[in-house]
């Protein structure tokens, strides 16, 4: 699946009397707000670039963009397009740590109690990818 570099979505931000709500009418279960409306741009890329990650990985619908003079606003509210750059989320979210579940003889969680300079996890990384033989990821 070619993936591209970047998606742009209108995004519809609304006063919500304590600051201002964000959401995407063309995807579901994408929105944020935030106290100012500085904050909710920041809020509405970052959503919106965790949104499309989730897309992608599950291999969900990803739907062409309404264009913004077709989106349909309420009093108060405004719409601006956000940009959502993927390959450094994409990096991010590939170098994200997730937690195992790891098993060691109870002499070895001994002998690491004594050690405060070993960080096992590190060890641990070290030795799949020399098993595996594998190499970090550079890029997306």
């Amino acid at each position: 699946m070619n993936r591209p570099n970047y998606y742009k979505y209108p995004a519809v931000f609304s006063p919500d009397g304590d600051g201002w709500t964000v959401r995407f009418p063309d995807l579901d279960n994408c929105f944020t707000s935030a106290d100012t409306v500085e904050e909710a741009i920041v809020e509405a890329q970052a959503v919106l670039q965790d949104c499309m990650y989730f897309r992608e990985e599950q291999k969900d619908e990803i739907p062409e963009p309404t264009p913004m003079e077709n989106v349909a606003l309420e009093e108060g509210s405004f719409v601006q397009v956000v940009v959502a750059v993927m390959p450094p989320v994409r990096r991010a979210w590939s170098r994200k740590a997730v937690k195992k579940t790891l098993t060691i003889p109870a002499w070895m969680e001994e002998e690491l109690r004594k050690r405060e300079d070993v960080n096992v996890s590190l060890i641990l990384q070290e030795a799949l990818k020399k098993e595996l033989k594998i190499k970090e990821p550079v890029s997306f």
